[in-house]
């Protein structure tokens, strides 16, 4: 398998982090959001979007979207698992990984924070606002939800985990005190912890 990624990019950050708990082999393909490289043809034709991350499966077909190359990584690889045997629990790691995905991420990726300073001519201090804000409002959520024992899940690595660690690192990165979120933090630490996460 082949993965097109970015190292700073949340959603193929995701990815490594399941391939490498899985224990699935893979050879990383570096696309630089820096540089445009997702902009050019050559790129658009393995992503229409121009977005990390992709995955090259062994007979050359290509998955895109974060989500839906996790769900098949479980589906087709499903031991160790990352959604638990209960249908109930199942939804809850799901609908906690949709938080990220769905409410927080989207809204402060790369492409957006740089539409922001660029088309909208908003300033970094403003910037960094409207990160943070979305940032709290979705950690408050979640951190009334989970309990770090040790991960958001129990004792059990889940999708949950998976997708929290990389928005966690770009919180982080941005400056975000993470002292009203003890409990995500305590998640953050223990799975960094783990060589999957390491690597």
């Amino acid at each position: 398998m082949e993965l097109f990624t970015y190292y700073r990019s949340s959603a193929a950050y995701r990815v490594r982090i399941a391939l490498n708990y899985k224990g699935i082999k893979y050879q990383p393909v570096p696309v630089n959001l820096l540089t445009g490289e997702h902009r050019q043809k050559e790129y658009h034709r393995i992503s229409p979007q121009g977005l990390v991350p992709a995955l090259r499966l062994d007979d050359g077909r290509i998955l895109t979207q974060s989500p839906a190359i996790l769900e098949w990584l479980e589906e087709n690889h499903p031991t160790p698992a990352l959604l638990p045997t209960d249908a109930y629990q199942r939804s809850l790691v799901r609908a906690w990984a949709s938080l990220i995905a769905c409410d927080i991420h989207p809204i402060d990726n790369l492409r957006v924070l740089n539409y922001l300073t660029g088309e909208l001519s908003v300033n970094d201090e403003q910037k960094m606002a409207w990160y943070h804000h979305w940032i709290k409002l979705g950690f408050d959520a979640l951190e009334a939800q989970i309990e770090p024992a040790p991960y958001c899940h129990g004792n059990q690595v889940s999708m949950a985990d998976i997708y929290l660690i990389p928005q966690v690192y770009n919180a982080l990165r941005f400056k975000f005190d993470m002292t009203g979120h003890p409990k995500i933090l305590a998640v953050y630490e223990n799975c960094n912890r783990l060589e999957p996460f390491i690597e």
